[in-house]
């Protein structure tokens, strides 16, 4: 791909000036990890997770029954399992580095090839270590009972517990090997395509040619044609490379539809489910109240919309608009910083202790860059170094936002990282969990400070359209994604269709006051979580529900609260969803838990109807 200095010049308008407090936004310092591509420590730890990887497959293939029904059985597992936790953790780090440094820059051809190479390097490492998890999960309940008894391998029981639910959908070791290695050549690849395309992709807006994140940005512009600009360039674009994208997700889909079926899975989300931990009639009671709760919540705060637009309908363009008659401002880094710092501060001090060291020792990226990939993310890397937050920083009050959200799972991350490589991730359905709290902590904190109506409405505006593109939104991309997993096991699918599912599923979610004009078709095109983990969307919605849920507990009863609230953070995946709400006295499997979180947006969609009626 030639560099972007070789590229043949497009119509370019004046660049507008950057704001001074955006010129010097952090970039991470990926040093922590590894101190560059050519370290030497790089090659002695690739050929270490080989060496280690063989030497353990040697060690205890064909024999983790034997062990366990020793003497010392629990003590003699215990020493497997930890072997096995510090291999995973130097693997992890390696892999971590090499995609933290691809998500730098997604196009450079020296990033892109270091990305592939370690995978490929760690993928041959890993097939050694496959036989431990299949063969755990051939040894008798009962002789593994005995041996946890022994505290050295009871400090597992949550890691073995949730390997022992996927004994139903194992395969032979022969055919889990294959699908292992072949995971390079399949999903992943697919993967790393699409990344690589969304972030080579260009849109022309205004002479300008840009990349996909400034482009989306212009969606939140205070000038209604600039908003059309940047829609028509983003369709025109994806329109463009359809058969591509069409191409990857019928890919995708059939791929999932071929391990589910060996695996003997039955319905398209269960393996999302089981990985979760969650009961799919807690998605399901969910995603019901969640449609059901359509009129009452993005129908009815379009409508209002509209009204402040001085029209009956909006254009799908005009969704994410700010305000009419509301300053927009630029929010530069150190006031980002100090507002979102602020409100962790004033819940809990150890919170923003923990998310000041995201600012002073560069934990961050923050700036938009080309090849840089679009959106944000917590990379939790492994819990023998440290989590990085990639942003792209625009100085938009939902870009606050995000930051308040990514460090949320940062912080979370932080705190998890004590019960090891093993036991420190969380289910996707409580990973959303300390991100969209420290949303509302930042938002709840702006709103106490701002007595201007104008302000105070334009903040509960973007908050309840945070709110909408956090349930609403997710529960409509649920929604999608099953449909086309679905019929996709009926035969492959034309870009058309794909599209005519899409806007069926948006204009139930979206309401009759959102137009959505030719072009808006092709808009599943960029969503990233359709192709890296399909189903993932529900745990967005299950997060924000969950967070309202536990926000109404602490403002009836505060005192202890943030002591109960780290603490189970703290857990990370030790723990079921249903043990730690339980402090809480809360219960998803409870319909009324639902409904409990979404009237939450409904009363702020409802203090903002009053605002309108004073006004």
């Amino acid at each position: 791909m030639p560099s972007r200095s070789s590229r043949s010049p497009v119509k370019r308008a004046a660049k507008a000036k950057t704001p001074a407090d955006l010129e010097a936004l952090p970039e991470w310092n990926l040093a922590d990890l590894y101190r560059s591509l050519d370290a030497p420590e790089i090659q002695h730890d690739l050929e270490r997770a080989d060496v280690d990887s063989r030497g353990f497959e040697a060690d205890f293939k064909g024999r983790l029954t034997e062990l366990a029904s020793s003497t010392d059985g629990g003590q003699r597992l215990a020493e497997a399992v930890r072997r096995y936790e510090m291999i995973e953790d130097r693997m992890g780090r390696l892999i971590s580095y090499a995609g933290l440094v691809f998500a730098t820059d997604t196009t450079d051809p020296v990033n892109t090839k270091f990305y592939g190479d370690v995978q490929d390097r760690i993928t041959a490492a890993s097939l050694h270590l496959l036989f431990f998890t299949l063969e755990l999960n051939r040894i008798d309940d009962d002789v593994l009972d005995r041996a946890m008894a022994d505290p050295a391998l009871g400090h597992y029981r949550p890691w073995l517990e949730d390997v022992r639910k996927e004994k139903p959908y194992q395969l032979e070791d022969r055919v889990e090997q294959l699908f292992h290695e072949k995971s390079v050549t399949g999903y992943s690849a697919w993967n790393r395509l699409f990344d690589e395309t969304i972030a080579s992709l260009r849109f022309e807006v205004d002479g300008q040619s840009l990349s996909i994140e400034p482009t989306l940005n212009l969606l939140q512009d205070p000038t209604a044609k600039k908003r059309k600009a940047a829609a028509d360039a983003l369709a025109k674009t994806f329109k463009a490379n359809l058969r591509l994208f069409a191409l990857t997700t019928n890919t995708l889909a059939k791929d999932k539809d071929i391990s589910d079926r060996w695996r003997g899975f039955h319905d398209v989300a269960d393996a999302r489910h089981l990985s979760n931990r969650v009961e799919p009639e807690v998605v399901n009671a969910l995603v019901d109240a969640v449609r059901g709760a359509y009129p009452r919540l993005s129908h009815r705060y379009y409508a209002l919309k509209a009204r402040w637009f001085g029209r009956k309908t909006l254009p799908h363009w005009d969704r994410n608009a700010p305000l009419p008659k509301v300053e927009t401002r630029t929010i530069g880094w150190p006031e980002a910083r100090e507002t979102v710092l602020s409100a962790y501060g004033a819940f809990s001090p150890k919170l923003a202790e923990i998310a000041e060291r995201f600012f002073t020792d560069r934990w961050i990226d923050a700036p938009v860059r080309p090849g840089k990939a679009p959106g944000a993310f917590a990379h939790p890397t492994v819990p023998s170094a440290h989590p990085y937050v990639l942003l792209n920083y625009q100085g938009k009050p939902r870009d606050v936002m995000t930051l308040a959200h990514e460090l949320g799972h940062g912080v979370h991350q932080v705190l998890a990282a004590p019960n090891g490589p093993l036991m420190a991730p969380t289910p996707l359905t409580l990973a959303e969990t300390a991100s969209v709290f420290g949303e509302m902590l930042t938002v709840q904190r702006l709103l106490a400070a701002t007595t201007d109506v104008k302000q105070r409405k334009a903040m509960l505006a973007a908050k309840v359209e945070d709110m909408i593109n956090t349930v609403v939104r997710q529960i409509a991309f649920y929604t999608f994604e099953r449909r086309i997993h679905a019929e996709r096991k009926n035969g492959e699918l034309t870009a058309d269709h794909i599209g005519d599912i899409w806007l069926d599923v948006q204009r139930e979610s979206l309401g009759p006051a959102i137009e959505l004009k030719p072009g808006y078709e092709t808009f599943w095109t960029y969503i990233p979580h359709f192709i890296h983990s399909p189903f993932y969307v529900y745990a967005y919605a299950f997060g924000d529900c969950l967070v309202n849920s536990l926000y109404a507990v602490y403002e009836k009863a505060s005192e202890g609260f943030a002591e109960r609230y780290l603490a189970m953070l703290a857990a990370g995946g030790t723990k079921h969803h249903s043990e730690l709400l339980k402090p809480f006295g809360l219960d998803a499997r409870d319909p009324a838990f639902w409904q409990g979180g979404l009237s939450v947006i409904e009363r702020f969609i409802g203090e903002l109807e009053a605002i309108e009626d004073r006004a």
